[in-house]
């Protein structure tokens, strides 16, 4: 991209998880089926369907200087993922689909293997005890580990963003759509929004389907508050707190300091002066010059 051109955001970044899944219906299925082949059941293709058509109508709610829009995707490579996907793309032209790209880095938190039913259960509730995100599934990953490489999946995206490779035509409204799991797709807004442990530890799962709209406020920050409810942020796990955030990010400058967030300093920290005494200041300015004189 050149130098002066200006970057151009997305309008939207939607994060959605997968349709019902065999797995889903019966925790039996991952004990005869690798976890990546488990297959949608016949309502979660019915669900992806239903999902399509919303996500359209979401999408192609355009801004009078901008009436034309379109989609890139990026996709988990597990079977349940491209075929949610494959049903989400009935309702949309070959027109409106700049792109998909199969995305690994988005995939489902590896549990193990063949998953031994009595034994998953055991575990699972062992890790309830130890902790939801640092607690790591034998031969398996943490939700740790899996906000590493969504890390790593962001670097990426804003990377493309940054560089215009998806953004085909600057006339274009560009919605990013992410088709992925119900983990990865917290640890991604844990990751984004600067969310702490303890909070995503309260964040509800989405249901099968279900997606989430990142969209771009009129300062350049992106919010989950524009496009959903109050309540149904509350109904997800975010706390009042949170909420005020992404109120806050709907109109915000991009890169500003919200400084009414208490998780991105005063959270860290007992207590913390508003500013320096002034007999500390001359301390510090005293020692300063000492330091600075030759031996």
């Amino acid at each position: 991209m050149s130098p002066h051109q200006k970057t151009i955001l997305p309008k939207r970044i939607i994060l959605m998880r997968h349709g019902e899944s065999q797995g889903n219906l019966d925790d039996a299925a991952y004990t005869t089926t690798p976890d990546y082949k488990i297959q949608l059941t016949q309502q979660g293709m019915d669900q992806a369907r239903l999902a399509g058509a919303h996500l359209r109508n979401v999408v192609s709610q355009t801004s009078p200087e901008c009436p034309n829009w379109r989609v890139y995707f990026y996709v988990s490579p597990y079977e349940r993922t491209r075929s949610t996907l494959r049903e989400v793309g009935r309702s949309f032209s070959k027109k409106r689909i700049i792109g998909v790209r199969e995305e690994c880095r988005i995939r489902e938190q590896d549990f193990g293997n063949f998953q031994v039913e009595e034994r998953m259960k055991a575990t699972k509730q062992t890790r309830e005890k130890f902790g939801r995100f640092f607690y790591r599934f034998p031969e398996g990953e943490s939700a740790a580990d899996v906000f590493d490489r969504v890390a790593g999946f962001l670097e990426s995206l804003w990377r493309d963003i940054d560089m215009n490779r998806l953004h085909l035509d600057s006339s274009h409204e560009l919605n990013l759509i992410i088709v992925s799991h119900g983990l990865a797709s917290r640890v991604f807004f844990m990751k984004w929004f600067k969310w702490t442990v303890e909070q995503f530890e309260q964040l509800n799962n989405f249901e099968n389907c279900e997606f989430r709209v990142m969209q771009l406020g009129s300062g350049g920050e992106y919010s989950l508050a524009i496009h959903h409810t109050e309540q149904e942020l509350l109904e997800w796990g975010l706390s009042p707190d949170m909420v005020g955030d992404q109120k806050w990010r709907a109109t915000a400058n991009r890169g500003d300091w919200n400084e009414k967030c208490s998780w991105y300093l005063d959270g860290f920290f007992n207590s913390l002066a508003d500013t320096d005494d002034s007999a500390d200041d001359e301390e510090i300015d005293n020692a300063d010059q000492n330091s600075s004189k030759p031996n």
